[in-house]
Parts: C-alpha cells; sequence; structure tokens
C-alpha cells in the first residue's frame, strides 16, 4: 500500500532515480528545453521548480543547498539568470508540452520547457 509516499519509481533503485533527476534538471537549467518521457517531465517539474524557488533570493545558505546538487556553471545560471526572472513569478515555473507516443517502444512524450 502507497500510504502517503510521494514520487514515481521510475523503474530505478532511489541512487539511480536521484542520479536521473539530477542529470535531468541540470540539462533543464542549462538548456531551458528537454525532451524526455511524460512520467519523467511530471516528476522532474517538482524536482526543478524548488530549486528555482531558492535561486530567487540569493544568501549563503541557498546556494550552499544548491551546491551540494549541481556544479557551478548550473549554481551560476540558477542565480544569475533563472532566479531573478522568476522574482515576481509565486509558482509554475515550467511547461510540460505532450508529444504523442515514441514509436520503438509506444512510451508518452514530452517536452519540458522553463516559462
Amino acid at each position: 500500500m502507497r500510504k502517503r509516499k510521494k514520487g514515481r519509481k521510475l523503474s530505478r533503485k532511489r541512487d539511480q532515480r536521484r542520479a536521473l533527476m539530477k542529470s535531468l534538471a541540470r540539462e533543464l537549467i542549462l538548456r531551458e528545453r528537454i525532451k524526455t518521457t511524460l512520467a519523467k517531465a511530471k516528476e522532474l517539474r517538482s524536482f526543478v521548480e524548488k530549486f528555482i524557488e531558492r535561486a530567487k533570493e540569493k544568501n549563503l545558505n541557498n546556494v550552499r543547498y544548491i551546491m551540494r546538487f549541481f556544479d557551478k556553471e548550473t549554481t551560476k545560471k540558477l542565480f544569475e539568470e533563472i532566479g531573478p526572472k522568476y522574482k515576481d513569478r509565486k509558482g509554475g515555473y515550467t511547461r510540460i508540452l505532450k508529444l504523442g507516443q515514441r514509436k520503438s517502444d509506444g512510451a508518452e512524450m514530452a517536452i519540458i520547457e522553463l516559462v
């Protein structure tokens, strides 16, 4: 039984899921638009929006927290470009566009992008 468990497993163990989310989030932050499966995009949305929320206010605690997950390049982009861009926005920093099924295995594909 699920009993208040949050998030999707994505057919991976915990460490693999974390690594996947970190790499997808890094690419989304750097490129601002990526193509992935719908399930991964939906899971990535909540993961990335927490970092953008922290990047809106640059202080030592927030910088150190984000540096635990990302490299300097990604952190710099978050605090210098993305954070100030969404300063007045209260949420909904990402958009998911459905693309249809992938031919090889029929997985639902989607584009996730920063608004």
